[in-house]
């Protein structure tokens, strides 16, 4: 029978494990300090940041729909409100180290105000962090550091230094996702061409009419993607955000419309999934510094 967990502070998550509760606000654990095994099939709604360097695949994670790429020396990382499901490999003994932190210990901090940029907590499927040797040495000595303040008496200094070895470690996981982008850099061309086409797919039907503008999510749904991990592979790629990509073909589409038929500028606004005629010249003002009128007014050289 599957066992649905809320993970609503830190105590809760530790009590699941047996471990001792040292900070209210953040825990460091080691599975070699576990004194509990998990149910077999569980599902966790995560009010906690979580991030877990897997050393054994012990089972599989589903977040929404899509299996994590889960292997040996992975980094996996949630946001609250996220909902993940575990089916446990009863034959192998888990191996991994984690971070839990509540995100009243950010509230206030530069951390807190900048926790967005840290776009990996909303990574799903096939976006696991895997990581080289020496990157698992660098994550576990920002665990070590964070631990090791955590277990020392509270002063006026602790949550200061605790949540600026936390943005540590996300820095560093910031910088290892930019390598990986790198080495999978032929892989991430394949979804950019898959991306192409399904824009030209859709400009070319009739769904711009019945589904209006595209949305990110929409082609990130399509490649099996998250839209943040989606995003960041389309910016690293292009040096465009995944919107200005859209942008920059729904205006293409546009300016051939407006040149190539004798449409309104209220019927092509429509055509392109529009609701309202004055949106779309807005836009295409911005883009293109005139409007669509002034656009097929110009004298073709």
């Amino acid at each position: 029978m599957e066992e649905f967990i809320k993970l609503d502070t830190v105590d809760c998550y530790n009590k699941l494990y047996g471990v001792e509760t040292l900070h209210p606000l953040v825990s460091v654990v080691d599975a070699s300090e576990v004194q509990r095994d998990l149910p077999d099939n569980v599902t966790f709604n995560y009010g906690l940041y979580a991030l877990f360097l897997k050393q054994t695949k012990c089972g599989d994670l589903r977040y929404g729909k899509q299996t994590y790429d889960y292997q040996e020396g992975t980094v996996t990382s949630f946001a609250p409100g996220q909902v993940v499901e575990v089916r446990r490999d009863t034959s192998i003994r888990p191996q991994w180290q984690g971070l839990v932190f509540h995100p009243d210990l950010i509230r206030g901090t530069s951390l807190g105000q900048d926790i967005k940029q840290y776009s990996f907590f909303s990574y799903a499927s096939n976006e696991a962090l895997h990581l080289s040797e020496d990157e698992k040495g660098i994550y576990r000595d920002c665990l070590s550091k964070i631990k090791r303040e955590i277990s020392r008496p509270v002063d006026k200094h602790s949550r200061r230094l605790i949540v600026r070895n936390i943005e540590l470690l996300l820095d560093y996981c910031l910088r290892f996702y930019e390598r990986q982008f790198i080495t999978r850099s032929k892989v991430n061309k394949g979804i950019l061409s898959r991306f192409e086409d399904l824009l030209d797919d859709y400009f070319q039907s009739n769904l711009p009419q019945t589904k209006g503008l595209p949305t990110v999510k929409y082609f990130a749904d399509r490649v099996n993607l998250s839209p943040n991990y989606f995003g960041d592979l389309v910016k690293k790629e292009t040096g465009r955000t995944a919107q200005e990509y859209i942008q920059g073909k729904l205006i293409e589409v546009a300016k051939q419309e407006i040149l190539g038929s004798d449409r309104s500028v209220s019927e092509i606004a429509y055509r392109l999934g529009f609701q309202y005629p004055q949106h779309f010249t807005r836009i295409f003002k911005k883009s293109v510094g005139c409007t669509p009128t002034g656009y097929r007014d110009l004298p073709v050289l």
